[in-house]
């Protein structure tokens, strides 16, 4: 990607962190999902370095960073963020997040009461995804949580197992997150870019992610949001719509076209002219 700087920063326990960076003018943060890297903004990075400093991060132990034995929980992932924002020494933050990193955003809230953020960008997560056998009927549905607790059992399981068996589970695992359309080379791409982070950390990364419930933090976010959903998603598009009717005077818009979990790389046009008609209407 032409223009675009590499950079590394180092936590308080020793981890060099990773990131992309590009542009300059309003400090805007892109934060990929589980097992996803920085170079996946590639089509967000490039639009949006045209009137932002857009920073694009790889989470311990994905991508470029390094990949220690520890740390592969939401809070630490969150305690890396906020490190990184403040050596870059970013202020009134776009943040924009894919799938796992909404939980990071919600964390990040919860922890640091959103420090230097401005605006987020939340697309394609639930903020619950494992369905509790004690809830009333309708109610996983109606906040998108998908998944059951044998079934995140068995997949987690089988990501911690040894070799090829783990690697062939998480090729089964993306491809349900795209199109029938998406090109294969994209896939498989992708594919090679999510098995960078040892399958082990991942297994790790996943179980933590899925057993969070962020509502209550929902609620407590003050600053201007939108929420995206994808109509080919595996994730509900009822989760996008429970997202912003919890937050304060959320947007939410739902993509139509190509609107896989993957949709800002199947269709950057539209999930950037979302985000796009957000930050300028957010901004006055």
């Amino acid at each position: 990607m032409r223009g675009v700087r590499s950079g590394f920063a180092t936590t308080n326990d020793g981890v060099r962190l990773h990131y992309l960076e590009a542009g300059d003018g309003p400090d805007m943060l892109l934060v990929p999902g589980w097992s996803q890297t920085a170079a996946q903004w590639r089509y967000q990075i490039a639009e949006f370095a045209r009137t932002h400093h857009v920073v694009a991060v790889d989470h311990r132990g994905h991508g470029e960073s390094d990949k220690p034995d520890h740390g592969y929980r939401i809070a630490r992932l969150t305690t890396d963020i906020h490190q990184l924002v403040h050596h870059l020494d970013l202020t009134e933050v776009v943040w924009v997040a894919h799938s796992m990193g909404c939980a990071l955003a919600w964390s990040y809230w919860d922890l640091f009461e959103g420090d230097r953020l401005a605006r987020l960008v939340l697309f394609d997560e639930p903020a619950v995804l494992v369905r509790q056998p004690y809830w009333p009927d309708g109610l996983a549905e109606r906040l998108g949580a998908l998944y059951g607790l044998e079934q995140i059992a068995e997949v987690v399981a089988g990501l911690r197992a040894p070799g090829s068996d783990a690697e062939a589970l998480s090729v089964e695992f993306l491809d349900a997150m795209w199109t029938p359309a998406a090109d294969e080379g994209d896939r498989r791409w992708v594919v090679a870019r999510n098995l960078l982070l040892p399958r082990e950390y991942a297994g790790r990364l996943l179980l933590d992610n899925v057993m969070q419930d962020w509502r209550d933090v929902l609620p407590r976010i003050t600053v201007p949001t939108l929420v995206i959903g994808g109509s080919d998603s595996v994730i509900p598009a009822a989760a996008a719509r429970s997202v912003a009717s919890a937050v304060p005077g959320a947007v939410v818009r739902i993509l139509r076209e190509r609107a896989s979990h993957f949709a800002f790389w199947e269709n950057p046009v539209a999930f950037n002219r979302e985000v796009r008609a957000f930050l300028d209407t957010s901004t006055g």
